[in-house]
């Protein structure tokens, strides 16, 4: 019998499957709550598993005694208890930057949507007006960008602003060897200084609720808030009443505190508010990307990992 895989999704793109060829993979389903995937390692018993959906905590692992390694089919580990993981030997790996261009693809949509009031002016153009006489935009161009996070992403997207004419700025604690355009600054000069900020880093105790009434008020007025990392690092009764009172212009956002958004969201129906549910990593190319670096990333650390019993 061949060794097991648990993808936490209901497909893995042909090119993946055909780097596991070894193995048997079992598909948890489009939403799999932590039961089904605790009764799945039990009768499974997998050597690994491949986190597209769903949360992979301590309870998953011990299900799985034959386990060796967790996988993300991203870039982004907050789903993963990477603390139970350590304790019991099981390595945890992420598909850094495999989705990289399509995230910053999503991140300057939503800050041009902003910036060129694009869904607002689309729907006043459906419903038969011509606001020409009255609509003033943005223009991006000569203005500053505040990146959080300049890893693969950040600095992709970095890279777009900086072709736009931006001046860039960003915080990085663990970032090296920056390009030229970018210069290095702590948040206070993010707060202080940028006309725009764009979130690129990932989810942790220290950093949740970094966006909240405190720092925005340290904004300048009418800045434009773009997330495409995860929905924690914002307070988000704070950003709604910063956009209700115009201290920030606009948000685009694809990532929320809790997901999937439901109906009556307080967010649902605010005009300046440009949402997309979290969909800036799925493209047909960063499906397969994510799918072939994550089967690589398990297959790596099985290779090196003593046989079981």
């Amino acid at each position: 019998m061949n060794p097991r895989i648990i993808v936490t999704g209901a497909d893995l793109a042909q090119q993946a499957l055909d780097l596991l060829g070894g193995y048997e993979v079992i598909y948890a389903g489009k939403t799999p709550t932590e039961d089904d995937l605790v009764a799945l390692a039990q009768q499974h018993d997998p050597v690994a598993i491949i986190v597209r959906y769903g949360k992979v905590g301590a309870a998953v692992m011990d299900a799985a005694p034959s386990l060796k390694v967790i996988s993300k089919h991203g870039s982004g580990t907050d789903t993963i208890d990477k603390v139970a993981a350590k304790a019991r030997g099981i390595e945890v790996v992420a598909a850094v930057g495999a989705n990289a261009a399509a995230v910053a693809e999503q991140a300057l949509a939503l800050l041009l949507a902003c910036a060129k009031s694009v869904v607002a002016l689309d729907a006043r153009m459906h419903a038969g007006h011509w606001d020409k006489a009255t609509h003033k935009s943005l223009e991006l161009g000569g203005r500053t960008v505040g990146l959080v996070g300049l890893g693969a992403i950040g600095l992709r997207f970095a890279k777009m602003a900086d072709a736009l004419g931006m001046r860039v700025i960003g915080f990085d604690p663990f970032a090296k060897n920056l390009p030229a355009y970018v210069q290095s600054v702590d948040l206070d000069t993010i707060w202080r200084e940028a006309d725009a900020i764009s979130l690129h880093c990932p989810l942790t105790d220290e950093n949740r609720g970094m966006l909240n009434a405190s720092t925005l008020a340290q904004c300048k007025r009418g800045v434009i808030v773009v997330n495409t990392a995860r929905g924690g690092l914002i307070d988000e009764a704070a950003l709604l009443d910063a956009v209700r009172a115009g201290q920030v212009m606009a948000a685009g956002l694809d990532s929320f505190a809790v997901e999937p958004m439901t109906a009556g969201h307080p967010f649902q129906g605010e005009p300046r508010f440009v949402l997309s549910p979290h969909i800036g990593g799925v493209t047909s190319d960063a499906y397969v990307n994510m799918g072939v670096s994550a089967a690589r990333n398990l297959l790596a650390v099985l290779a090196k990992a003593p046989a079981t019993a």
